[in-house]
């Protein structure tokens, strides 16, 4: 009887380390490398609460967005810009910008009230936006072997299904709040989730290029195809809109029209407080700088790169201190939640105006870098203060479209720096003080009014 209890149990076991036991070790062996981090991330996103709200899974769905959009930027990037000479560079990027961006910046403010319109449904939104960039990338697959003007069309695409993810997360975030989490700690969470994941795809997009300049879209493809899914695994509660209205942006306190005032009959964009619209406008002059800084470095290292430095690892110092700098600006927000989001604004743009000024008088690879990491840092820092500002002047009952239309004006403000930088000479110094003086304008005409709002502690939109 012993004996044989001994040989049922060598069989349960597998046998001395043969059989089903041995052949589940191996399994767990080989799913390690896969499944360990997996839980690592899990447990990061979904730490403090994060995990029972949902905001866990709108982090790790937004950094798959992330990753997602970085293989179509490398793809394009190769495509569009250092396939072919310079002067031709420029002229095809000048192209890309009018043929896509001109007509996206006409959508933008269309998207933001389009999908107040379908509040029932924002996971289905997500998932449309991932799902069509899935298949645009399949189609710009074909478009960057063929050079077909198909290209175009199907840029612009991603691009307006990018934003219209954008607005939708954004108008998630406050429905999935842990307990104790202000919106502008959750929004750092959500943001610094996606740059995590941005870094970490670019590298594998960039070996994927090397295999062939399709490879990164077909990546972009699956990663696109995951998030689809991904989007329909958020909390039911991100498709409920009770309680929401639509908000308005004007500095005007006389127009102000709020829950408790008299209604308007054709909303504009008026009732969000005056501390909104002044961040709102400080944060368009950062947002038009970076896009300057994009296109005019982009082409300004490729024709004079850093001593010693191919074109492509010029841009890519100076693309890594500009992430640097968005993931400090980003981890700092959250540190910095409870001070004046006003005072952090004027702040931050203070210092970007001094780093953007000393950079064009003293013209130098250094710090053209230092400009890029300060520009990142202080794009992160002012639309947390930005998103802090809308928390605390717009009533919940706006609060979802507020989100919505500064985002569209901030896209339109970066398409707007972008074009400024294709259009001027590659003349450092002259560059570089075009964008001071962009930041020289928002600052100015943003700091005393901020400054107000910040002695009288901001004004309650839509209170009594």
């Amino acid at each position: 009887m012993a004996a044989a209890r001994t040989e049922r149990t060598e069989l349960k076991g597998g046998g001395r380390g043969r059989g089903p036991g041995r052949f589940r070790a191996v399994g767990r062996a080989l799913h390690l490398p896969v499944t360990g981090p997996a839980r690592g991330i899990r447990r990061v996103t979904h730490a403090h609460g994060a995990g029972e709200s949902g905001l866990g899974k709108l982090i790790e769905l937004h950094g798959v967005n992330g990753a997602g959009d970085v293989m179509i930027t490398v793809a394009l990037a190769s495509t569009v810009f250092f396939s072919v000479p310079t002067d031709e560079a420029r002229g095809r990027v000048a192209l890309y910008l009018a043929i896509t961006m001109a007509p996206f910046t006409l959508l933008a403010p269309v998207i933001g009230p389009l999908l107040d319109r379908v509040p029932h449904g924002r996971r289905a939104a997500m998932a449309t936006a991932m799902a069509a960039r899935a298949l645009l990338a399949l189609v710009l697959s074909g478009a960057v072997i063929s050079g077909g003007i198909e290209l175009y069309p199907a840029a612009l695409g991603v691009l307006v299904s990018s934003k219209a993810y954008g607005v939708v997360r954004s108008a998630v975030v406050p429905r999935l709040l842990p307990p104790a989490f202000s919106l502008v700690k959750a929004n750092s969470r959500v943001t610094l989730g996606g740059l995590l994941a941005t870094g970490a795809a670019a590298p594998i997009g960039a070996g994927l290029q090397q295999i062939g300049p399709r490879w990164p879209l077909y990546g972009a493809f699956v990663i696109f195809v995951a998030g689809t899914f991904l989007s329909f695994t958020l909390p039911r509660t991100v498709d409920s809109a009770k309680g929401e209205a639509t908000a308005l942006l004007a500095a005007d306190v006389a127009h102000l029209h709020g829950p408790h005032r008299k209604p308007v009959r054709r909303p504009g964009l008026r009732t969000v407080g005056t501390a909104v619209t002044h961040a709102l406008a400080a944060n368009a002059a950062v947002r038009c700088l970076t896009g300057f800084l994009i296109f005019f470095l982009a082409f300004l290292l490729r024709e004079h790169p850093m001593t010693g430095q191919s074109a492509a690892v010029s841009l890519g110092i100076v693309g890594v201190a500009a992430g640097t700098g968005n993931a400090l600006g980003t981890a700092v927000g959250a540190w910095l939640r409870s001070r004046a989001p006003e005072i952090i604004i004027v702040t931050v743009l203070a210092c970007v105006l001094g780093a953007a000024t000393t950079a064009a008088v003293f013209f130098g690879a250094v710090l053209v870098a230092c400009l890029a990491a300060v520009a990142g840092f202080a794009q992160a820092l002012a639309k947390l203060s930005l998103d802090a500002l809308i928390q605390r002047d717009v009533p919940e009952l706006v609060r979802t479209s507020a989100f919505a239309r500064s985002e569209t004006l901030l896209q339109m403000s970066w398409v707007l720096g972008g074009a400024v930088g294709i259009a001027l000479p590659l003349n450092g110094t002259l560059g570089l003080s075009v964008g001071a003086a962009i930041v020289a304008a928002g600052w100015l005409g943003t700091v005393r009014g901020l400054f107000r709002s910040a002695r009288h502690g901001g004004h309650r939109a839509g209170v009594a």
